[in-house]
């Protein structure tokens, strides 16, 4: 198995962290954008997106700032991805900071993805 690229994306949004919280780390707001229903059983979250099921375990959860998942059916133990909302100290604008991992040849492809699913909160969010 190919080891898989860890990388990070920053998408800037204009939300309260409050609000975003509530999209990201609860099964009815990560279904308003990130696929197409959430159910969770304890840590176990199952997302579906055309009526096909992917599980992942909750890894952690920090209050009002991040959320982190593992996939169930990835074997790399080092793998997961993570949702953390950032504020600038100073200018105190939100951004969403996307961490997760791909194989090489999926990295660009993957961010693609990850770049789609938050526009599609941000047009749920009416941000810009």
């Amino acid at each position: 198995m190919e080891l898989k690229e860890k990388f990070e994306i920053e998408f800037p949004i204009q939300a309260s962290e409050k609000l975003l919280f509530q999209y990201i780390s609860s099964p009815s707001g990560l279904s308003e954008w990130f696929a197409d229903n959430v159910n969770y059983r304890g840590e176990v979250f199952i997302f579906i997106w055309d009526g096909a099921e992917e599980q992942a375990k909750l890894l952690s959860k920090k209050n009002g700032e991040r959320i982190k998942f593992k996939w169930l059916n990835d074997d790399e133990d080092a793998s997961y991805f993570e949702i953390r909302i950032q504020v600038d100290g100073i200018t105190k604008d939100v951004s969403l900071m996307i961490t997760d991992f791909a194989e090489d040849d999926e990295v660009e492809e993957t961010k693609m993805l990850w770049d789609n699913q938050i526009s599609d909160l941000k047009q749920i969010l009416g941000s810009s």
